[in-house]
This record gives C-alpha cells, structure tokens and sequence, in this order.
C-alpha cells in the first residue's frame, strides 16, 4: 500500500462514520413523528368537534322544580328568576341556571373536588357573561354549557376552554342574545332578589 493510500484511510473512515451518523439523525427527525403518533403521545389539533348540540324550542317561565334530559342542562322551561354572574362556591338550582343560559350565558360546571388552582383558572377564564359553579354529578371534571350546547372538559388545561369560549361565549346560540346575567339573584338557592329585579 502506498503512502498515498494510507493517507487516504482516515478520511474515507471519517468520511463513512460521518455520512452514518448522518442517515440515523436523518432518520430519527423523520421517524420521531411516527412513532411518537403510533405511541400515541402526539395529540391532534385541539377542535371543537366534540360539541354537542340540541335544539331547545321550550323556554316558559315555571316556579316548579324541572326534569332536563341533559346534565347539565342546555336550556328548556326555567324559574322566572335568573342567577347573577359570577362564580359559586356551592351548586346552582339548575331552573334559575338555565334562565341565565336564555340570556347568553356561559355556565361552567365543575366536579367539587377539583383543586383551588385549576379553579382559579376556569374562573380567570370566564367571560363577564358566565356562571360558575360546583356539581357532583357530572361525568367529566368540567362541563361548558350555552344555551343548546354543551362540551365536557378533561380538566382546566384543556385546551378546548378557550375555544369554547371564543366561538359560543358571545351567546349568540340563545333566544335573548346579549341580555346579561347581572341584574340576577345572588342566591344559589334561586330565591328571588329584591323587588322588579329578575323578569
């Protein structure tokens, strides 16, 4: 072998080592997606396909305790009086919740047991037109609710909240678009406030 030859040795060593390493890092960024996909640990775009919807034609006033089909319930017959925004730390009788949800508002159930952190954050992220409050009967940590749709939550991180809010938070779903919630009782129980307050 010439000395030429063996000068040339390393290099093609390196030359070979080199293209190697290249192929597996190649193959790695491409392949990392798949396998991450056929694990399962890619999740897709969060979407709002989920949302189920229902159309509510029954929305009379009644002082009687109701039946909904739906939990919570997306709308129908309700009390006269509607609840006042904002976030409860006990659950809402559902006749006056569903008067709220006439008017456009957003109600956010949540399961009790749910930490004071992820609280804080579903309450952060409410609109101004939005109800809050805690049940125990639910089948998912967080439940969103409009008048004639409705989304279950994994929790407070789930992406889906803000989506919700941004396409059904303006409550343009409801009979009476753009009434408020404030004006309402303040009293979870739905008794009624004072005097020409809750029509």
């Amino acid at each position: 072998m010439s000395d030429t030859e063996e000068a040339a040795r390393p290099s093609r060593l390196t030359l070979v080592l080199s293209s190697a390493v290249s192929v597996v890092v190649l193959g790695g960024a491409l392949g990392a997606p798949l396998i991450a996909r056929l694990a399962g640990y890619e999740r897709a775009p969060a979407d709002l396909s989920e949302v189920a919807t229902y159309d509510i034609t029954a929305r009379a006033h009644s002082d009687a305790d109701l039946t909904y089909p739906q939990n919570p319930p997306v709308g129908g017959d309700h009390a006269p009086v509607w609840l006042e925004c904002g976030v409860y730390e006990v659950p809402v009788r559902e006749e006056n919740a569903v008067h709220d949800l006439e008017h456009g508002t957003v109600w956010l159930t949540h399961d009790p047991s749910l930490p004071a952190r992820d609280l804080e954050r579903l309450a952060a992220a409410l609109p101004d037109n939005a109800i809050m409050s805690p049940r125990a009967d639910l089948a998912s940590p967080v439940v969103l609710t409009v008048w004639g749709a409705q989304l279950a939550l994994d929790g407070a991180h789930d992406e889906r909240l803000e989506l919700f809010l941004t396409e059904y938070g303006d409550g343009h779903t409801a009979p009476e678009t753009g009434v408020t919630c404030h004006g309402g009782t303040p009293d979870p129980t739905g008794a009624a406030p004072a005097p020409g307050v809750g029509v």
